[in-house]
């Protein structure tokens, strides 16, 4: 019996109307009843050569009409699950070749160093010798850093990269030889590919190596210090959509509040006065930098919103919030909020279930879910944001 494939499965894998399951199948492919995926409309041919092996894309067989369709699912079924529904507006997709920060995992053994993704729930390292999700400036350090590792590297590590407005910022979490001749390579390595910063963390914190000017990244016109391995929106596409999304929901609010600020993508681009609250000390401290140079009217302070969530008072005080939290969602600060007055929420969002929680917590009360945007910039992975506009 042949099954049409009609949905894509959370984890990547296509499923047919009857629930029959298939890795790398799309909609629109046909499963056969020995399980042979049969190739239909939405099914390409994977780019990349390490595509299903490196576990950097799990959907690189989904065009993108299917990958947008797979993003939306994703919401629209994460909000099914709490009994509630929004206007989902299409997905704002990120091209190949602009992801600008990755985790990348490196081993060196035997004089030659692998240096690459993870296979899927594996340590095993994929050795990256294309990559169609990374930025070019950011691949081509890969080749030359392999070199570099293979000379100074002991066993594993962890390397954090991030392009960055005059450079990649390099963060190595591992050991490395000591002596003259590592110190050198290290230089060389730097100078040679326009490093703006490389920094080690051998278990006690980032100690910087090479960092010839202060490295730094623009955030809503303002130059940030970047701490070593900050986070930041993974493409600048992406940055931008979400950027515009919350700029829109929250309209012409001249006092509002970025929860969850990190280095102040959102909070330096906001009209009027704003608020900012961050646990991460570096993160606060550098928006705290950034906006007081630039004489932004941002007032940032280091608090941890699942300890010391805003009060709903506190709360009552701005004509809008903003808040995007990590993976497990806002649940406190919700609690929060929703006891609150405020006119206007923009919620951002990496992972479709604490969100659909969180906005479950908020209608109950009288706010009302006005629209979904959804944003694809972990390119052909099973990874979904979005940013969504909530009123009262």
């Amino acid at each position: 019996m042949n099954d049409l494939i009609v949905r894509v499965a959370a984890r990547g894998e296509g499923v047919t109307a009857d629930g029959r399951h298939a890795a790398f199948a799309a909609p629109g492919d046909t499963l056969t009843a020995d399980n042979t995926v049969i190739p239909g409309l939405h099914h390409q041919r994977p780019p990349c050569r390490h595509f299903p092996q490196c576990g950097g894309c799990q959907l690189q067989h989904l065009d993108d009409e299917s990958y947008a369709a797979f993003l939306t699912d994703r919401i629209t079924g994460a909000l099914a699950a709490q009994g509630l529904s929004a206007p989902i507006r299409p997905p704002a997709l990120s091209p190949p070749r602009t992801r600008r920060r990755a985790a990348l995992q490196a081993e060196a053994k035997g004089g030659a160093v692998t240096l690459g993704f993870s296979e899927g729930a594996s340590h095993t390292i994929v050795d990256l010798r294309e990559c169609w999700i990374l930025t070019p400036s950011l691949f081509a350090i890969i080749a030359p850093l392999r070199k570099l590792l293979a000379r100074v590297l002991k066993g594993r590590a962890r390397l954090h990269l991030t392009e960055l407005d005059h450079g990649v910022d390099l963060l190595i979490e591992g050991k490395i030889t000591d002596g003259l001749a590592a110190i050198e390579a290290i230089t060389a390595f730097c100078q040679a590919n326009g490093i703006a910063r490389l920094a080690i963390d051998d278990g006690i914190g980032p100690e910087t190596r090479w960092e010839p000017e202060g490295a730094a990244i623009a955030l809503g016109g303002v130059a940030v210090p970047f701490p070593p391995g900050s986070f930041l929106q993974a493409t600048r596409e992406g940055e931008d959509a979400l950027v515009a999304a919350v700029k829109e929901a929250i309209g012409g609010a001249t006092l509002s509040a970025d929860l969850f600020a990190g280095l102040g993508t959102f909070a330096l681009s906001l009209p009027g006065k704003v608020y900012a609250a961050e646990a991460g000390r570096d993160a606060i401290l550098a928006l705290q930098a950034g906006a007081s140079r630039a004489g932004r009217a941002v007032f940032a302070e280091h608090r941890d919103l699942f300890r010391r969530p805003l009060t709903a008072a506190e709360c009552d005080r701005f004509h809008a919030i903003i808040l995007d939290p990590p993976r497990a969602g806002a649940k406190e600060q919700i609690g929060q909020l929703a006891a609150s007055k405020v006119p206007v929420i923009a919620y951002v969002s990496c992972n479709p279930s604490s969100f659909a929680r969180d906005a479950d917590i908020l209608c109950k009360v009288g706010y009302a879910l006005d629209w979904v945007q959804p944003v694809g910039q972990f390119r052909w992975s099973t990874h979904v944001e979005l940013a969504a506009r909530f009123s009262r």
